[in-house]
């Protein structure tokens, strides 16, 4: 089979995965690309077995401490064992009378960041999948018309040149946002789950001093 030929049908299967995924995955959102189940955000309840928390939690970014924790901790770079350790050192130099406030305090500020966080990369992969269908369809177009250049005898072959390996780098750029596009999809879930496992360390911190 003429090479060529074959990136063309390449392209249509690529065009074909681009748009018939996302309807795999969640029907509600044409967009979406991941077989993740589409969830823009979170909430507290998902990932929060503690007490209430007060409306005083909420003020937990004008605590400079309590922020930069949040920071520190959210950061995936963090080994997760680290950061409940840190979580756990953390209650421990507290006083008794600011253990609840403190804690709490933390909480809704890992919730607040981490959720909002996840939420952009979901954005983010939205706008991804966007693009690759369009990047898709130029491919299929290009491919068709670099087609009818072999076909045409009259196609100088310098030029014919040009656009097959133009559709061939093309090709190839396509396939490795594919491929990354499959890793990005995993960080909402490891996002998520990240925020459970901090949650619950601050969540048995609080349990352990009511013993």
């Amino acid at each position: 089979m003429n090479p060529t030929r074959s990136i063309r049908n390449l392209a249509a299967v690529l065009l074909g995965l681009a748009v018939a995924s996302p309807a795999l995955a969640d029907v509600t959102d044409p967009d979406w690309p991941c077989m993740q189940r589409k969830v823009p955000e979170l909430s507290l309840a998902q990932v929060w077995a503690g007490p209430q928390l007060p409306a005083t939690a909420g003020n937990w970014a004008n605590d400079p401490d309590i922020a930069r924790r949040v920071q520190d901790l959210s950061a995936r770079r963090v080994p997760l064992q680290d950061a409940v350790r840190e979580i756990k050192d953390f209650a421990a130099s507290l006083p008794a009378d600011q253990l609840m406030p403190k804690m709490t305090m933390l909480e809704q500020g890992l919730f607040d960041h981490m959720n909002a966080e996840r939420s952009n990369i979901i954005d983010g992969i939205t706008r991804y999948a966007r693009k690759q269908i369009e990047l898709a369809t130029e491919l299929r177009n290009e491919a068709s018309q670099v087609d009818d250049m072999e076909d045409n005898k009259k196609t100088d072959p310098k030029v014919l040149s040009q656009r097959q390996d133009q559709l061939a780098w093309g090709t190839r750029i396509f396939q490795e946002r594919v491929k990354s596009l499959t890793y990005v999809c995993e960080v909402p879930t490891i996002i998520e789950q990240r925020l459970y496992q901090l949650s619950k360390a601050v969540a048995d911190t609080l349990a352990e001093k009511k013993k």
